[in-house]
């Protein structure tokens, strides 16, 4: 039975982990590993989750396992957060065993789209944002130039693995820097359009949402770091953005 419930523990941790790096709110990840906990025959679960960490507490018939584990930002990925509770599911209904759950814990990966159709999504989205706020089509063109080549220097960069901030800041500067030839140039009815939207990709728009989540849901601590996160990249993104300005002396945006 001690060896069943170490089992058990190393689940729910490995579950927790994946969530929690994956960017699930901090609620859906500790009721998640209460239910797996639950469904595997233990008699009480408890979790404790901070912003990195995740330490959880399993109880079967009176004996007592704590394990914790390190949860390092592996980036928005909800794929794994949806494939974590098809088994939390599967396992409640008694389709699988904890073992066969392992096996298919074990199996998910964080697919990800093709980067191009990601490049492409992204210009088209930011391009599309200044169509509406009233740029012509030469607006248009050029939001969707600057707005794409800014996607492929970030994914350059986080593919190599530099710190998330670094990322930002490169990538507003390389974004603002292409956007502010519409300006010099005139291009379009609103040059100025395409400095503010090209870099909208960059807005931290999941970690924001999941902050304020938290905090109305009782994880205070972890509403408070990821807010503080969101905060930084903001702040990296208002760097590189005031530095390409400030290259290409550059201001109407601000004016």
């Amino acid at each position: 039975m001690d060896t069943k419930q170490r089992a058990v523990s190393r689940l729910i941790a490995q579950a927790g982990q994946m969530l929690l790096a994956h960017g699930a709110e901090s609620a859906l990840v500790g009721s998640i590993m209460e239910r797996i906990g639950l469904a595997c025959g233990m008699d009480e679960v408890e979790v404790s989750l901070s912003a990195s960490s995740l330490v959880v507490t399993t109880v079967n018939r009176g004996h007592c396992i704590t394990t914790a584990r390190r949860c390092a930002d592996r980036g928005i990925n909800m794929r794994v957060v949806t494939q974590v509770q098809r088994i939390c599911i599967m396992l409640e209904r008694g389709i699988i065993d904890d073992y066969l759950a392992q096996h298919k814990l074990n199996q998910i990966s964080p697919e990800r789209y093709n980067r191009w159709l990601v490049v492409v999504m992204i210009g088209l989205s930011c391009a599309a944002f200044a169509r509406l706020a009233g740029g012509d089509w030469a607006v248009f063109g050029m939001t969707f130039i600057a707005s794409a080549v800014g996607m492929i220097v970030r994914q350059e960069i986080g593919h190599r693995h530099f710190n998330p901030l670094l990322n930002f800041t490169v990538t507003a500067f390389v974004t603002t820097a292409i956007s502010v030839q519409a300006y010099i140039y005139n291009i379009g009815n609103l040059p100025t359009l395409v400095m503010a939207s090209s870099v909208l990709m960059l807005v931290p728009g999941v970690p924001l949402i999941n902050c304020v989540a938290d905090m109305l849901k009782g994880y205070v601590n972890i509403g408070i770091a990821r807010f503080v996160m969101a905060s930084l990249l903001t702040l990296a993104t208002c760097l590189g953005i005031i530095a390409a300005m400030s290259v290409f002396d550059v201001w109407g945006w601000l004016l």
